[in-house]
């Protein structure tokens, strides 16, 4: 039996941007990313911007409806705006779980048609139902007519055997004619045999341009480029083209990036000034989640890149690495590992455009 959302994560506080009544800005966007994107780690990427849209780790239908609900789409208030990403493929059940997330207080819900793995393939969700279109389109429909959320879909740009920009043009036709009107783009192709996930990431060639020729023929749809992304001069470059960006592994490995998003792409002051006082913001959320059994190691994995690329970073990532798995491991593992780091004397917002 699923029960009611918890205050922690049912109400979404007003205010805050994507908050109730309002449509998330998706200028610039966390991709989902299954194991990265978890609650622990988008609490850190909000404390460094308050714009950027999050997304959930991918969570299929069949887990939300049969599983522990709760558990699954457990999340912070502060997350907000926040998407939830859905792998699913009926259409009954995909309706059903986008109500789930309006009752749970996310921001939109979002349609998985770019994950090429086997497994997911084997349950008809992901890269695989590029090349079922009218599938597509009918769990959209049934989506946006049980929620008053934005539905979004991120697909890749087609699959092998269905590659061409004919068959691309036919998957957003279908799709956007059932009602949805946001697609971010992965910009390759997935290969359904012989690649893994992580080559999928990498191997088929990006073709930006045909983001771009989407956004050209279909001027009403918002387009949102992802794929490579790595620095602001990019996003630049692409929003020229496109709506928004998404960013995915630089965004994760490199979270520093996040601290220049607020000002760099929404006009607005950082929240925080220095590494040092994001971590510090973090504490009391790391020790309420401790509270709750979760274990330290779970959560310091996501803060390991904050100090990327900074004197006394490799010490701080080693410290937690060596220490945080231990039985007992707590805040005071964090902070140790803090201290090895030299503060700067007068943090400067300018550093983290340079390093982005």
């Amino acid at each position: 039996m699923i029960k009611d959302a918890t205050s922690e994560s049912a109400r979404k506080p007003s205010g805050t941007p994507g908050g109730i009544g309002s449509e998330p800005s998706r200028r610039f966007c966390v991709a989902p990313m299954m194991d990265w994107t978890t609650p622990q780690y988008r609490y850190l990427a909000r404390l460094l911007s308050r714009h950027t849209l999050l997304y959930t780790e991918m969570v299929t239908t069949g887990a939300l409806i049969h599983g522990d609900t709760e558990r699954f789409l457990h999340h912070n208030s502060a997350e907000y705006p926040l998407a939830l990403q859905l792998g699913g493929s009926d259409a009954g059940e995909l309706a059903h779980c986008a109500r789930l997330a309006e009752q749970f207080g996310f921001s939109e819900v979002n349609l998985n048609v770019g994950c090429p793995s086997d497994r997911v393939q084997n349950n008809m969700i992901g890269a695989c139902l590029m090349g079922h279109p009218d599938k597509v389109a009918e769990g959209v429909r049934a989506m946006i007519e049980a929620t008053s959320l934005p539905v979004t879909v991120k697909h890749r740009i087609g699959i092998n055997g269905r590659e061409s920009w004919e068959d691309l043009c036919e998957f957003v036709d279908k799709v956007s004619a059932a009602g949805c009107r946001t697609f971010i783009v992965h910009a390759r192709i997935a290969i359904l045999e012989g690649l893994s996930p992580k080559e999928n990431r990498d191997v088929p060639p990006l073709k930006y341009d045909w983001a771009y020729r989407l956004k050209q023929e279909y001027p009403h749809l918002e387009i949102i480029i992802n794929g490579g992304i790595k620095t602001f001069a990019e996003c630049h470059e692409h929003l020229e083209h496109t709506d928004g960006v998404m960013l995915g592994r630089e965004a994760y490995h490199n979270p520093w990036l996040l601290a220049g998003v607020d000002p760099e792409f929404f006009g607005s002051e950082a929240p925080v000034a220095s590494r040092h006082d994001a971590l510090r913001a973090m504490y009391p959320y790391i020790q309420s989640e401790l509270e709750r059994g979760v274990f330290l190691g779970h959560i310091s994995r996501h803060i390991l890149g904050l100090f990327h690329g900074v004197p006394g970073g490799r010490q701080f990532r080693r410290y937690i690495s060596e220490n945080a798995h231990k039985p007992g491991a707590d805040l005071e593992v964090i902070q140790t590992a803090l201290d090895k780091v030299r503060e700067p004397a007068q943090p400067a917002m300018t550093e983290t455009t340079e390093n982005a």
